[in-house]
């Protein structure tokens, strides 16, 4: 039978793996340490705050920006922790989750053929969003232990076809934290040649003692800065779809129509439980980050017992991880054995990687889990030792 093609954009894709071996291992009745779900539970002020929205019949579209007293807490928010002051009626605009906003600025500001650079290893979505829209990218590698770049390397990859410096500070999978020192030398580029940057700090209160910093508040950034971030990692929300991008008030009100077509707004709802999370007090943030460090620590010292050569994390909650040569074919053989041998989901590297021969022998594994689940996950990993795998 014939049937008509599908688009040509489509071709290529297939997948994920965190999307793959997640449901396997919900099949086995395992530990999920593959993909960045937050398996804890969110604050109560949000989920009262949410439920007390649906009670009281807030079910219909938002204005486009989102709510309007959930967008002055996000600018009280940038400007008490992030550093830089921004304009809720025309800087911000709220969205189905970071990963909508992402998508939104990106058809706000790229054209098919422009070239976006960005941080290998990094998180393999942009790559495909991107791939989606006609755009290419660039790749600058990070290497362990610390995740420094080369700045001859960085300031090489720019051409004349580029149009955005991509960051992601905490970065997903490397726990990278980007210093001021590196911040200031995407900016001076960016300037120089006249690009975009775009920061998704979507794990901007998780890093483990070095200070997150917001290149939008360093001076020659802030014109040309877009921020990318939302509550799914702070307040353990992933599925609540809400985010958010910031930035100067010609490319929001762009952002806004683009989200507008593509999504309306976000959730009514989840805005109103969010909004009540962005009062938490500063403990909540310091305690999160201490017991995602304790969990890191847990995990690290886990995968050395356990032979394997855990990298440097600085922030957000996964670990990469290296095993030593000839103990497993693949990063795909070595998931695959650990899932089918001790019910523990972990991700090969290889995707996250400009040249995927770089994580050959390299796993990610997350530590967003409950305690009690992560040492189980922790506890099975151990047992490689006496199955000898």
């Amino acid at each position: 039978m014939n049937v008509p093609n599908l688009a040509q954009r489509v071709q290529p894709l297939k997948p994920s793996d965190l999307r793959r071996y997640s449901a396997l291992v919900q099949q086995t009745g395992g530990v999920n340490l593959s993909q960045g779900v937050c398996d804890q539970p969110a604050p109560d002020a949000l989920k009262q705050a949410a439920k007390a929205a649906i009670d009281a019949n807030h079910a219909i579209y938002t204005d486009l920006r989102g709510l309007a007293s959930l967008r002055r807490a996000i600018a009280q928010k940038y400007e008490r922790f992030n550093g830089f002051s921004v304009d809720p009626e025309t800087d911000i605009v709220v969205t189905c989750g970071s990963a909508g906003a992402f998508v939104c600025v990106m058809m706000a500001t790229l054209n098919p053929g422009d070239e976006v650079i960005t941080f290998s290893p990094g998180y393999h979505y942009y790559a495909e969003t991107l791939a989606l829209i006609g755009v290419n990218v660039r790749y600058v590698n990070t290497r362990p232990p610390d995740w420094r770049y080369d700045s001859d390397e960085l300031a090489a990859a720019f051409t004349d076809r580029t149009r955005m410096v991509l960051v992601n500070t905490p970065c997903n999978p490397s726990g990278k934290v980007f210093s001021e020192s590196e911040l200031r030398e995407i900016a001076a580029l960016a300037e120089r040649h006249n690009t975009w940057v775009l920061t998704d700090e979507i794990y901007e209160y998780i890093t483990f003692g070095v200070p997150h910093v917001s290149i939008a508040r360093l001076p020659g950034a802030e014109d040309r800065t877009i921020t990318v971030s939302g509550p799914s990692k702070t307040y353990a929300v992933t599925g609540w779809r809400v985010g958010w991008a910031v930035g100067p008030a010609a490319v929001m009100q762009k952002v806004g129509i683009v989200n507008d077509i593509l999504n309306i707004c976000a959730p009514a709802p989840m805005q109103h439980g969010v909004l009540a999370g962005l009062s938490l007090p500063d403990a909540y943030y310091r305690d999160m980050a201490l017991d995602y460090r304790r969990r890191r620590d847990l995990l690290a010292e886990t995968l050395t017992d356990i032979g394997f050569t855990p990298f440097r994390t600085d922030g957000a909650f996964y670990i990469l991880a290296e095993f030593a040569e000839g103990r497993f074919a693949s990063a795909v053989d070595a998931a695959e054995t650990i899932l089918h041998r001790v019910g523990v989901a972990v991700v090969p590297a290889p995707p996250f990687y400009a040249n995927p021969s770089d994580g050959a022998r390299v796993l990610r594994i997350c530590f967003a889990k409950s305690l009690p689940e992560l040492e189980d996950g922790c506890r099975r990993l151990r047992q490689l030792k006496s199955l000898g795998v």
